[in-house]
């Protein structure tokens, strides 16, 4: 655990909700929750399988992880410009503070690898307590948004927790 983490809240709870119609309908197995799924495990996060619901389902699978009270929500699909993809809208209308710099260093990263990562439109903010992040729904752009969260992620959440020693 890092020297950020908050002891007295072990462990760390996280929800990992891929958006995806096709995947969802069986379409095609889905290979980005479980890329985030195992890098939360890696950092101490207890996290159950990644849930998979269609795209017009977001916002009522929003509401039920984040129900659960869990330190982070970490989304994947959704962010583009297809025209069920509403995952950006449904998070916004549940976090009560943005993070915007968290997309903008997602943007950039992606933009190194490829145009297309200007298309994203995912957001970042806190819910309550808890941490939520809209990843694209492509192996890289995960990757680029957990290395985006990698060094930040155990600070952020002590500073929700109150925590004032950074």
């Amino acid at each position: 655990m890092s020297a950020d983490a908050d002891p007295l809240r072990a462990p760390r709870t996280a929800v990992v909700l891929v958006v995806s119609t096709r995947a969802a309908a069986g379409v095609y197995a889905d290979e980005t929750g479980p890329l985030i799924r195992d890098w939360l495990d890696a950092r101490g996060f207890a996290v159950a399988d990644p849930v998979v619901v269609p795209d017009a389902s977001v916002a009522a699978a929003l509401s039920e992880a984040l129900a659960s009270g869990p330190d982070v929500v970490l989304t994947t699909g959704g962010t583009g410009l297809s025209p069920d993809d509403r995952t950006p809208e449904a998070t916004a209308r549940v976090l009560d503070r943005e993070i915007p710099g968290l997309i903008e260093e997602l943007r950039r990263r992606g933009l190194a690898s490829t145009p297309m990562a200007l298309l994203t439109r995912g957001v970042a903010g806190v819910a309550g307590r808890t941490v939520v992040m809209n990843l694209p729904g492509s192996r890289g752009g995960v990757r680029d948004g957990l290395a985006v969260l990698d060094p930040i992620l155990d600070h952020l959440l002590g500073q929700l927790s109150g925590r004032r020693d950074h």
